[in-house]
């Protein structure tokens, strides 16, 4: 299995999904210990706008822990089979251990900027959480 966190400097997750600096990779046995780590450029623009999901999915990653994230990228991801756990802080190797030790669960919180803008090219989102 493979989990993606999108991860600004110093390892944190970045608030928001499709303009984060990349994508951090693990690579995941069936033991659930984690086997290998690697980065991706995250795209220009919005995530929702780019073919990220489907990048990701020809890698493997089928599990994407994210910040903020806009409801059209949640359904581009889910489109790829990718399961989407929201609302998650911190540092990114923390993040990835609680959620296989099972302690890290869905904040079901999406971006509420894209619901207002739609998919306006010009929109911004600001995660206060």
């Amino acid at each position: 299995m493979k989990i993606a966190v999108p991860t600004k400097e110093n390892n944190q997750i970045d608030n928001h999904f499709g303009h984060c600096e990349f994508y951090t990779i693990y690579t995941v046995s069936e033991e659930n210990e984690i086997e290998g780590k690697q980065t991706l450029q995250s795209p220009a623009g919005c995530g929702c706008k780019s073919n990220i999901a489907t990048d990701l999915s020809e890698m493997g990653v089928q599990i994407m822990l994210v910040g903020g994230i806009g409801e059209g990228a949640i359904n581009k991801l889910a489109s790829c089979n990718i399961q989407v756990i929201r609302n998650c802080k911190g540092d990114v190797d923390h993040l990835v251990n609680d959620f296989l030790e099972g302690v890290l669960k869905d904040g079901g919180v999406n971006c509420r900027s894209h619901e207002i803008h739609g998919q306006d090219a010009d929109h911004q989102c600001n995660h206060n959480h």
